[in-house]
């Protein structure tokens, strides 16, 4: 097996930050036929989000010093501003845009068009805490994200077990895509966007319960000696957090995740904010989820829907990628900071996806008034 040692450079920059890799006859990165140039001391730099993809465990996957690297990557030290901080940052926000700031731009856009929201959890709709069962949405939202589904088809598209994340929601009008989209349920009540009698009910990833469960007792079991560990079982995935985890203590972390996923092939571990998420192989994710759901509402094919889909997290990339693919509404990415992103706009924080929400439910209202009069 060839050799690899994966170093994260000292960059202060979260977007451009690299991956610095010696190599020695290595295609884990690069193919016969196209290279990337040497760095001079038989490196190469490639990207976080290549390093991301390509240390994906998966059938057997990297080895731990590898995906150490990539709980790193995965969770950027909050540094100091500096001119050149600053200046990506302006860079930045010139490809994403504030969609506050775009708000007129985005309501055009979608003139003539049915609007379907999508959103996250964690990081979006809550802020980000050190225990996620902490992680409890402001009465504010709460009421803000009810007046929304009165006026647009909502969804809230989460890693979270769907009735976990429904338990911090609390509202039977939406539509909840758990476990990364593969636990979909329809509203229960109050939404006039329902189709027929039957509630959306579905879970492509049903086969791998019993292994799930396995795999959740014995993270449980391998982890309980590492302080600030907290493994959630999912349904149909497990997060093992480590936001609570000293740092000299993540290598001892990713070798015990890595010495119960090898006897589980059909399972694979991608990484989040601060945390390692274990779903099945199988190729169902957020995007697949909301396309899924659009299908259920009844715009299958439709050139009048306009989805737009709000999330921080990377899992909430393969949702932003579709909405590209399908030349149809937008993707708005929730962080301070600039990174890597398929989203066309931009908010900071929680407190500024209420604000948005609140612009949308209030765009919406006036524009029904406008109707009546005419």
């Amino acid at each position: 097996m060839t050799k690899q040692n994966v170093l994260v450079s000292d960059s202060p920059s979260a977007l451009n930050m690299t991956i610095t890799v010696a190599v020695s006859n290595s295609s884990i990165f690069t193919t016969a036929t196209q290279k990337p140039p040497a760095a001079p001391g038989g490196y190469i730099s490639i990207s976080r989000k290549k390093l991301l993809k390509n240390l994906e465990i998966n059938n057997g996957g990297p080895r731990a010093n590898g995906w150490i690297d990539s709980m790193r990557a995965s969770s950027p030290t909050h540094i100091k501003s500096t001119p050149s901080l600053a200046d990506e940052q302006s860079s930045w926000i010139l490809r994403h845009p504030s969609a506050l700031d775009m708000f007129e731009q985005i309501i055009d856009a979608s003139k003539g068009k049915q609007i379907v929201m999508f959103l996250d959890y964690d990081g979006t709709l809550s802020p980000i805490v050190e225990d996620p069962d902490q992680a409890f949405m402001s009465d504010a939202m709460r009421k803000t994200v009810k007046k929304l589904a009165r006026c647009f088809p909502t969804a809230i598209v989460s890693g979270r077990c769907r009735d976990k994340v429904y338990s911090f929601v609390r509202l039977a009008e939406l539509y909840y895509a758990g476990s990364h989209g593969m636990d979909i349920k329809g509203p229960a009540k109050g939404s006039k966007y329902k189709k027929g009698n039957q509630s959306v009910l579905f879970q492509p990833a049903s086969e791998f319960l019993p292994m799930i469960d396995e795999v959740y007792a014995q993270l449980i079991e391998k982890t309980k000696s590492i302080p600030g560990a907290i493994v959630e079982n999912n349904k149909f995935c497990v997060s093992v957090h480590y936001r609570c985890v000293e740092e000299k203590k993540w290598n001892e972390l990713a070798q015990q995740v890595r010495s119960v996923l090898k006897e589980y092939p059909k399972l694979r571990l991608s990484s989040g904010r601060k945390v390692l998420e274990i779903r099945p192989t199988i190729k169902w994710d957020k995007g697949k989820a909301l396309e899924f759901l659009l299908e259920s509402l009844g715009f299958t094919n439709c050139t009048d829907v306009f989805p737009v889909y709000i999330g921080d997290d990377r899992t909430d990339e393969d949702a932003f990628k579709i909405l590209r693919e399908r030349g149809q509404g937008f993707g708005i990415l929730v962080s301070k900071f600039p990174k890597e992103t398929s989203a066309s706009y931009s908010l900071q924080e929680p407190s500024e996806v209420m604000n948005f929400l609140q612009k949308m439910v209030e765009w919406k209202r006036q524009s029904l008034r406008g109707q009546a009069m005419v």
